[in-house]
C-alpha cells in the first residue's frame, strides 16, 4: 500500500491528569464530569484496600455521595455486569468510578453503557455496526483510576465481558464507553505485588508490540507504541524489583496507557489466544499474553521482518540486519520473561492441548485476529498453540 494515498480514521483518547498523589482531585473530576452521585466499580479484593477506601473518604469530606459495587470476578461475566446496572439504577446514579486493574475497568464501563439501554447487553457484541443499536445519549459518565499498569483499559472504547453460557470473551463496543476522564496516580500502584507488576506490565507490552506489527497505516500508533516499549524495556524491571520506586511506577502507568492508545491500530494472534484460554481456563489474561508473545512474534516474523530494525534501534538493542533485529527482539522478550519469573510455556502455565480445537476455532473468530500481519486461521493457530505448549522457537 502507499502510505501517502491511505485513508484511514483514527481517534485519540481522553483528558489524562497524570502525578502521584493526584487522587486528591477526584472531587473536581466529578464535577468536570458532572457526577454527583457516583456509583464506584471495584473488584473484591481492592474493595477494602486504600486506593477504593481513601478514594471514598476524599469524596465523602467533598459532600459527594457514593456507592461502592464489587461483586465481580477476576474475568467478569454477564450476571457481574446486570448486578452492577441494578445497583446503578437503584441508587439513580449519575456516572461511574472505576478504580482497579482490567477486570474492574471492564465491568465499570459495560455498567456505565448498559445503565441506559433496553437492549441486552450480547445484542453490542463488537461485529458489523452493532454499537449504532445503542441509545448513545443514555450512556453514563466515566472516570477511570487504574491501579495496575496493565490493560490501558481506562483509554479504551471496549468492554470484555464473558458469556457464561458459551464460555466466551465478548467484546462490547461504543465510541462512548471511552472514560470522559483519567487519574493516573502512580501511588495507586504501590501495593502490586511483583507477580502482577510482571504480568500487567508485559500485557501492556503485548498491546505496544501487536500495534505496532498490525498492517494498517497508522503513524501516530507506531510513535506512541515504539516509546511504550521503550519505557517498559527500561522502567518494568525496576518496577518488578523495587514496587515501592514511584518513579519505575510512573512510567509504567503511563506506558500501559500508551499501549492501548496504540492498539486502536489493532491487536493480532496474541490476544486472539488469550482471550479463549482465559474465558476457558480463567487465566490472567496478562499473565497468558506474556506465555503467547515470543511464539507469536516468531510465527509473524515473515511478515513483520523489515519493520525490526527500527524498533531494535529505538529500543537500544544492537542490531544492522533485519536477521539481528529479530534476534535481538526476541532474545530481549525472552530475557525479560525469565527476570519477571513468567513460565515459558502453557505447558508450564498448567494448560494443555485438550482443548486445542474450541480454543483455535474461537481464536479464529475472535475481533482481534483480523489485524494480525499473517492472516490467521485454525490451522495456523494450532501450530502457534502447539508451539507455546513444548517451547518450540527455532532460533535461525
Amino acid at each position: 500500500m502507499n502510505d501517502a494515498q491511505a485513508a484511514a480514521n483514527w481517534n485519540y483518547p481522553t483528558t489524562i491528569w497524570f502525578g502521584a498523589g493526584r487522587i486528591e482531585e477526584l472531587p473536581q473530576a466529578c464535577a468536570q464530569a458532572e457526577m454527583k452521585n457516583p456509583l464506584l466499580v471495584t473488584d473484591p479484593g481492592l474493595s477494602k484496600l486504600p486506593p477504593v477506601v481513601s478514594s471514598i473518604d476524599i469524596l465523602r469530606k467533598a459532600g459527594i455521595s457514593v456507592t461502592c459495587f464489587s461483586d465481580i470476578k477476576p474475568n467478569p461475566v454477564g450476571t457481574n455486569v446486570l448486578a452492577g446496572v441494578s445497583a446503578f439504577r437503584k441508587g439513580k446514579h449519575d456516572g461511574v468510578i472505576a478504580i482497579g486493574g482490567g477486570s474492574a475497568m471492564d465491568a465499570a464501563k459495560a455498567i456505565a453503557f448498559q445503565s441506559g439501554q433496553t437492549l441486552n447487553l450480547w445484542d453490542f457484541e463488537d461485529s458489523d455496526e452493532n454499537w449504532l443499536k445503542a441509545n448513545s445519549e443514555k450512556i453514563s459518565p466515566i472516570i477511570a483510576i487504574p491501579t495496575t499498569a496493565g490493560t490501558g483499559s481506562e483509554v479504551g472504547r471496549v468492554a470484555v465481558i464473558v458469556k457464561e453460557d458459551e464460555q466466551r470473551k465478548v467484546l462490547i463496543f461504543h465510541p462512548r464507553m471511552m472514560p470522559q476522564l483519567v487519574l493516573l496516580d502512580p501511588k495507586l500502584t504501590l501495593g502490586l505485588p511483583p507477580h502482577i507488576t510482571a504480568a500487567t506490565g508485559l500485557d501492556a507490552l503485548a498491546h505496544a508490540l501487536e500495534a505496532y506489527c498490525a498492517p494498517s497505516y497508522h503513524p501516530m500508533a507506531d510513535g506512541i507504541a515504539v516509546e511504550g516499549m521503550r519505557l517498559i524495556k527500561q522502567w518494568l524491571p525496576v518496577a518488578y524489583a523495587q514496587g515501592d520506586n514511584i518513579e519505575a511506577r510512573g512510567h509504567m502507568q503511563v506506558a500501559a496507557t500508551m499501549g492501548a492508545t496504540a492498539f486502536q491500530k489493532g491487536l493480532g494472534a496474541i490476544h486472539a489466544l488469550s482471550h479463549p484460554v482465559g474465558a476457558l481456563y480463567d487465566s490472567h489474561h496478562g499473565l497468558t499474553n506474556a506465555v503467547f508473545m515470543p511464539y507469536v512474534f516468531a510465527f509473524n516474523r515473515p511478515a513483520i521482518s523489515e519493520r525490526l530494525p527500527q524498533l531494535a534501534a529505538w529500543l537500544g538493542l544492537n542490531a544492522s540486519s533485519e536477521n539481528e533485529a529479530y534476534q535481538a527482539l526476541l532474545n530481549w522478550m525472552l530475557a525479560l520473561r525469565r527476570e519477571l519469573a513468567i513460565p515459558h510455556t502453557l505447558t508450564d502455565m498448567g494448560l494443555d492441548a485438550s482443548q486445542i480445537d474450541r480454543i483455535c476455532h474461537m481464536a479464529a473468530l475472535d475481533p482481534t485476529a483480523g489485524t494480525n500481519p499473517i492472516p490467521l486461521n485454525q490451522e495456523n493457530l494450532k501450530e502457534i498453540y502447539l508451539a507455546a505448549m513444548n517451547g518450540t522457537l527455532h532460533h535461525h
